[in-house]
C-alpha cells in the first residue's frame, strides 16, 4: 500500500497511532480497543539494566516482565532493592517475572520466594506437569498468580495454549495462561481464538509476529507478518482482557531498536485505530 512506508517511518519514532488512513497495511481495529503495553523482559537479553530502561525509555513503554537475566532468582535483598529502585527511578513498572522455568520442586519455591521478594502478584512459568500440585499449593499460599506459558510446536510440555488449560482448568482460579501469540500461530492456532477459549485463565500476553502458521515460522517485526492484530485485539475487547500485552521481540537481538519501535507504533496504531 502507498502508506506502508511512511507508517513504518513514524513507528519508528513511536507516534504511528496517529495515523488513521484506512488504506495502510490492514484493516483498523474498532477505535475502543486499546490495551497497556509492555515489553518481555527477554527481549533485552543483550543489555544490561540501565541499558534495557533507557530503551524502554525511548520506547515509551513503562512495563516490564522482568526476566531473571537481568535479576538473578538468587539475587540477595540488596540487590533486588536496587534493581527495584533503578525501576522505579526510571518510571519502569515492573508488573510480573519470567519467563521462569521450574523443574524442582525447590525450584518452584524459589520462584514464589523471588516474586515475594521483589513484590510482584504474578509469575509467568513453566513448572514440569508432575509440579502443576506443588506449584498450586504455592499460589494459594503467597496469594501470586502462576501465568503458564506456551512455547510452540517443539515444545514436549506446553506447545499450545490447550495443552496448558486442560492441566490446570480445574486448578485454583489463580493459576492461568500467559499466551505467547507468536507459538500459537506456529502451533496452528489462531491468537483471536485462544483468547476466547480460554479467556477465563487469560493472565497474561507475549505479543509478537510470525512469518506464516508453520512450525519453522521466523519471527519478524510485528504488523510485517501474518498475524492478524485487528482481529486479536477485538477478540480482546470481546472478552474484557484486563491484563497486559507484552511485546517480546526476539529479532535482531543484538540491535534491536529500531524493530521494537516499528513494533510498538504498528501496535499503538492498530489500537488506536
Amino acid at each position: 500500500m502507498k502508506n506502508r512506508r511512511s507508517f513504518l517511518q513514524l513507528s519508528a519514532l513511536g507516534i504511528a497511532g496517529t495515523l488513521s488512513n484506512p488504506s495502510f497495511a490492514m484493516q483498523s481495529a474498532p477505535k475502543s480497543v486499546e490495551f497497556p503495553l509492555g515489553f518481555a523482559g527477554y527481549s533485552f537479553a543483550k543489555f544490561n539494566i540501565d541499558q534495557m530502561i533507557a530503551m524502554l525509555q525511548k520506547l515509551n513503554v513503562k512495563n516490564l516482565s522482568v526476566k531473571e537475566i537481568h535479576l538473578p532468582l538468587n539475587s540477595s535483598v540488596e540487590a533486588i532493592e536496587a534493581a527495584k529502585k533503578k525501576f522505579a527511578d526510571g518510571g519502569i513498572n515492573v508488573y510480573t517475572l519470567g519467563v521462569i522455568y521450574m523443574r524442582s520442586k525447590e525450584a518452584v519455591d524459589q520462584a514464589f520466594d523471588y516474586a515475594k521478594k521483589v513484590g510482584v502478584n504474578m509469575i509467568v512459568g513453566v513448572p514440569l506437569p508432575e509440579l502443576l500440585e506443588h506449584a498450586e499449593q504455592k499460589v494459594k499460599e503467597t496469594n501470586i498468580r502462576l501465568a503458564i506459558h506456551n512455547h510452540g510446536p517443539e515444545d514436549k510440555l506446553y506447545p499450545s495454549p490447550k495443552d496448558v488449560y486442560d492441566r490446570i482448568k480445574n486448578f485454583d482460579a489463580r493459576v492461568g495462561l500467559c499466551i505467547d501469540i507468536g507459538h500459537t500461530l506456529r502451533a496452528g492456532v489462531l491468537p483471536e481464538k485462544a483468547v476466547k477459549d480460554y479467556k477465563d485463565r487469560l493472565f497474561d500476553l507475549h505479543i509478537k509476529d510470525v512469518t506464516a502458521m508453520a512450525k519453522d515460522a521466523k519471527v519478524i517485526e510485528i504488523g510485517r507478518g501474518v498475524i492478524n492484530y485487528p482481529a486479536f485485539f477485538e477478540s480482546l475487547g470481546k472478552i474484557n482482557y484486563q491484563g497486559m500485552c507484552s511485546i517480546e521481540y526476539e529479532k535482531d537481538m543484538s540491535d534491536p531498536l529500531a524493530g521494537m519501535a516499528e513494533s510498538v507504533g504498528y501496535v499503538k496504531g492498530i489500537m488506536r485505530g
